[in-house]
């Protein structure tokens, strides 16, 4: 008995599913969510090119109103005079070992006090929450502030100036919130393991928090590095300036009762592109630092962020 073999049935090549074309109201959205985002990124933009356009142009296009995006009239005696004067290398270093310290001192009180305020079952935690959104709302005041810190003998050290703003509620929250929303096993199976608070917090909870700690160290750096209200007030001598400072008196020296008939050529030029300069030169060292950490920027915030 023979058998014989199944006929093949041909089989027709299935369509592609190319999915529907979106509709026109979407297309009209689309189109109008992207002339809106590129009108914010050119308004965003247009001030910051105008700044270094100006920073580089000569005296008299400035005061003519005639610089836009472009340099006019090259010229680089402003950033010459700044950069010759080793005052300014000095206060830059101080700007750079302030932000550092203070960050560092403002991560370690934030991370800790941020991790017992997400325990609710801590006694007493409403309490110390009540407690850091007050000062967000009030403070001593300019007078009772200096008194402290002279009372404090942290006058003229580098403690008046990174203790006094160590934490920021708004980043103790946000920080809080991303916590509270790690899940509670992890934390179970860690004390299961024999691990403390202190050693469940360095194993488990930090280092699922990169992203978190980045954005908190961008919010401090920032902040710290642009602070000088604290040093102008709390420090007398020049050599512990930081560069926000040192910046701050170069301009109130440049614009402040210069005779214009009688002032210098180099004076006069700047005096009118000094503040220019110094935004550069400020926010410079920021600018190319935030790209290694923008990464990690809105995934930190959208991780602390209110979940509903």
């Amino acid at each position: 008995m023979t058998v014989e073999a199944p006929e093949k049935v041909a089989v027709a090549p299935a369509k592609r599913n190319r999915g529907q074309r979106p509709s026109r109201g979407y297309r009209v959205f689309q189109a109008v969510n992207a002339l809106v985002l590129t009108g914010v990124v050119v308004l965003t933009l247009y001030p910051l090119v105008n700044i270094v356009a100006r920073s580089f142009s000569a005296e008299d296009y400035i005061r003519s109103g005639q610089v836009n995006l472009w340099p006019r009239g090259f010229n680089l005696t402003t950033y010459r005079r700044v950069m010759s004067d080793p005052a300014f290398w000095t206060n830059y270093r101080n700007t750079v070992v302030y932000t550092v310290v203070a960050t560092a001192i403002s991560m370690v009180l934030t991370v800790c006090y941020a991790y017992v305020l997400s325990k609710k079952h801590l006694r007493g935690r409403s309490a110390l929450v009540g407690i850091a959104v007050f000062t967000m709302f009030f403070n001593g005041g300019l007078i009772p502030n200096y008194v402290l810190i002279s009372g404090l003998d942290l006058r003229n050290t580098i403690w008046a100036v990174v203790l006094p703003n160590a934490i920021s509620v708004f980043n103790l929250l946000v920080m809080k919130s991303f916590f509270e929303s790690m899940p509670v096993e992890l934390e179970e199976a860690a004390a299961v393991d024999g691990l403390n608070t202190y050693q469940t917090l360095l194993r488990i909870v930090l280092p699922l928090s990169k992203a978190m700690l980045a954005t908190m160290v961008l919010f401090y750096a920032v902040f710290f590095w642009n602070s000088w209200f604290s040093a102008y007030l709390y420090l007398d001598r020049a050599e512990m300036f930081p560069v926000t400072v040192y910046l701050r008196n170069l301009i109130a020296g440049a614009t402040g009762g210069s005779d214009v008939g009688t002032a210098s050529e180099a004076a006069l030029q700047i005096a009118a592109n000094i503040q220019s300069v110094t935004i550069v030169l400020t926010v410079l060292p920021i600018m190319l630092v935030y790209p290694f950490i923008q990464r990690y920027f809105v995934s930190g915030v959208m991780l602390g962020a209110v979940k509903g």
